[in-house]
């Protein structure tokens, strides 16, 4: 895995800044800010987007801020100019999700994931601008989404791995009826500056504990959990160099205003005085395709892709992870050039080590 594909797998787009909550752990910068974005930049990512669709399957993915906070009139107008090759994801705190909604998604197909934390004692990071727990208002979306029968996702942060919380979390997402799960460990991004550096035995037992509450029940296909299995699973046969893609996802992230932000999300919207702004373009000025065939040429990226060459070199979890994300290498390093983060400690090596621990107490015994 060297460089940067020319194509992408999907696209990130933001339809507004504005956020409607106001979680204690969040990265974004403009969330208080209602900037939307114009047609004209949908339009002109569609151009980019409607061919490679038609070749293979790619999606959307609708993340804002809140993007629901555009109102359905305006979302419906930025999916109109995609094709129906285009499959469209919403990452949604599901506070706004009503029965009109429901009916959005059905019409217009899109598949929704929610963010929520677990049940209302976990939950208490993801409050309003005023301070009050979400709590309530995400689940009477999520039942609105059950009422309808469209199926879900959700997203989990987890701010302090500690025992016993990996099977409350499990039991209380078999219990919401997603059919996916992720598991985030919060990370030191954005406007986030908490620390996220924890004892390395507690992170590993409680993936190893997420593993085995997984096993009892494995109606949710959870996210880390079943990549990790993947890949061991990839040692055992010798086919581990097949897992990683052959060049790295662009992953564009095209801001409210049409600017692109490669290969981290978490850099949109963020500027520094030795790199600007990380874009590497507007669309409204060049297509998405010939700022993808360009990307290498942003001095920031050409500075990542040498610390991934670096961890290449260096780290025994490299063909796991593949270098890891750029975000949390400037977020924590200040640089993209580093190697190890906390985010790959945490939810890359101690994952990893954590699904192996988990299958070495459980080997069968010995004929």
């Amino acid at each position: 895995m060297r460089g940067v594909a020319a194509v992408p797998t999907y696209v990130v787009m933001q339809p507004t800044t504005l956020c409607n909550l106001d979680c204690r752990y969040c990265y974004l910068p403009l969330r208080a800010a209602d900037r939307r974005m114009p047609v004209a930049v949908a339009e002109a990512v569609a151009r980019a987007v409607d061919p490679w669709a038609e070749r293979s399957r790619f999606s959307v993915v609708w993340h804002g801020g809140e993007p629901l906070a555009a109102g359905r009139e305006h979302l419906a107008a930025l999916i109109a100019p995609f094709g129906p090759a285009v499959e469209h994801h919403v990452q949604t705190n599901a506070t706004l999700i009503d029965d009109d909604w429901c009916a959005f998604f059905t019409e217009h197909r899109v598949r929704v994931s929610v963010s929520v934390d677990g049940g209302r004692q976990r939950n208490a990071e993801r409050v309003t601008r005023g301070g009050r727990p979400a709590y309530d208002r995400i689940v009477r979306g999520v039942a609105a989404l059950r009422r309808h029968g469209l199926p879900f996702s959700a997203l989990a942060v987890v701010s302090r791995p500690e025992p016993g919380l990996a099977t409350e979390l499990y039991d209380y997402f078999l219990g919401l009826g997603c059919d996916v799960l992720g598991v985030n460990i919060e990370e030191t991004e954005g406007v986030n500056l908490r620390g996220n550096a924890h004892d390395a035995a507690t992170v590993t037992a409680f993936w190893a504990e997420l593993v085995a509450a997984w096993r009892r029940d494995p109606r949710i296909h959870l996210r880390e959990v079943e990549w990790s299995l993947r890949y061991a699973s990839a040692i055992l046969d010798g086919t581990a160099d097949d897992v990683l893609p052959r060049r790295l996802d662009p992953i564009p992230t095209v801001a409210y205003d049409g600017s692109v932000t490669l290969l981290s999300p978490e850099l949109a919207g963020f500027s520094d005085p030795r790199y600007g702004d990380f874009s590497s373009g507007n669309v409204l000025d060049t297509p998405l395709a010939d700022i993808l065939a360009a990307a290498e040429r942003t001095s920031w990226v050409g500075e990542f892709l040498s610390g991934v060459e670096a961890c290449r070199d260096s780290c025994p979890y490299f063909g796991f992870c593949g270098g890891g994300h750029a975000a949390n290498r400037y977020f924590e390093q200040g640089r993209f050039d580093g190697t190890e983060t906390e985010h790959c400690r945490n939810s890359k090596i101690r994952l990893l080590e954590g699904v192996l621990e988990h299958a070495r107490d459980h080997q069968p015994p010995a004929a």
